[in-house]
């Protein structure tokens, strides 16, 4: 026999935390009272708490700070390779075809 997980509406689950965090009933009303184990209503809980610290913080910030931080990488790495390139052409420079012809 197959079993079929249960999902629940986002609206529904925020209500029944809310009420856990009021805490005017007690996990175990709730849990009869919605028909939910208590269990699920612990997790449900604790994902909310757990989640609290990211709802205050400024993710635009952080997007930003992420993607700058990426920008002075590839930077970095592109004044590295231009780096590398200018040394070997500067040890080079007479083997190169074209300039081979205008030592004479």
């Amino acid at each position: 026999m197959s079993s079929v997980r249960k999902h629940y509406a986002t609206d529904l689950k925020v209500k029944i935390v809310l009420e856990i965090l009021k805490e005017e009933k007690t996990v175990t009303q709730l849990a009869s009272e919605y028909g939910i184990h208590y269990s699920q209503l612990l997790k449900w809980k604790k994902q909310a708490l757990e989640g609290l610290p990211h709802l205050f913080s400024d993710s635009r910030t952080e997007t930003l700070k992420t993607a700058h931080e990426k920008e002075v990488t590839a930077l970095y790495q592109e004044i590295g390779q231009l780096t590398t390139q200018l040394t070997w052409l500067k040890k080079n420079i007479w083997s190169l075809p074209v300039v081979k012809g205008l030592q004479t």
